[in-house]
């Protein structure tokens, strides 16, 4: 007999995985989809407190939406398909694509090419092939921003730019901010309570936020 999960989620996370199997389909089965979801949701204030979410309880909600039947197995390549990928160069790399006042940052997962100048075609972490992107390497590509644990509060200073999750009702996005002032607070059993007023670059906007929020930008990015 199959045990369901017994994992509540808020009203806001059903409302965002709703709206991804209406617009990903059964691509939304992905187990890297899934694991970035419940990290994202994780880092929602809301979650503060809470047992973290795991990958494969949000893999099972969406597995519920779909009957078995319906669940297609990925496309295999066909035999040119498979002879151009293997000519090409792929490599797992540990980047990020900056955010701009349009998206947020994205993980990038694959350097598919990387044969053209400066331009490579990526393909972003818990998203397919259809979805990959050429991009300038100079201009559209950094490091990959570091999370941070609750011991490391303290490599947080006033003027750092930062890499901050901004959830809305709509979607959950991280973009590029700058710490603006710092309430040092002492840490408890739930980890660090410091709270960061932060100023976003794509709009001007302010918010105070908690360290579970901010990942740091790497030296020499």
């Amino acid at each position: 007999m199959e045990r369901r999960s017994s994992v509540r989620f808020a009203p806001s996370e059903i409302a965002r995985m709703e709206k991804l199997v209406t617009h990903k389909k059964e691509r939304v089965l992905d187990e890297i989809f899934c694991r970035k979801l419940a990290e994202e949701f994780n880092c929602s204030p809301g979650r503060v407190g809470s047992k973290a979410l795991q990958a494969v309880q949000v893999q099972e909600w969406f597995r519920q939406k779909f009957p078995a039947s319906t669940v297609i197995p990925p496309c295999l390549p066909t035999g040119s398909e498979e002879k151009a990928l293997a000519s090409q160069a792929s490599a797992p790399v540990s980047e990020e694509k900056p955010p701009s006042s349009e998206e947020n940052a994205l993980a990038v997962d694959t350097s598919i090419s990387n044969d053209i100048g400066e331009e490579v075609r990526v393909r972003f972490q818990g998203f397919g092939a259809e979805e990959d992107e050429w991009i300038n390497v100079r201009k559209a590509i950094r490091l990959q921003s570091i999370p941070l644990e609750s011991s490391e509060c303290k490599l947080i200073r006033e003027g750092d730019l930062v890499l901050c999750f901004k959830e809305s009702n709509d979607e959950a996005l991280h973009f590029d901010a700058h710490v603006l002032e710092i309430q040092r607070k002492q840490h408890d059993i739930r980890g660090c309570r410091c709270v960061f007023l932060v100023e976003y670059d794509h709009d001007g906007t302010q918010e105070r936020v908690n360290l579970r929020r901010l990942s740091r930008r790497p030296k020499h990015s």
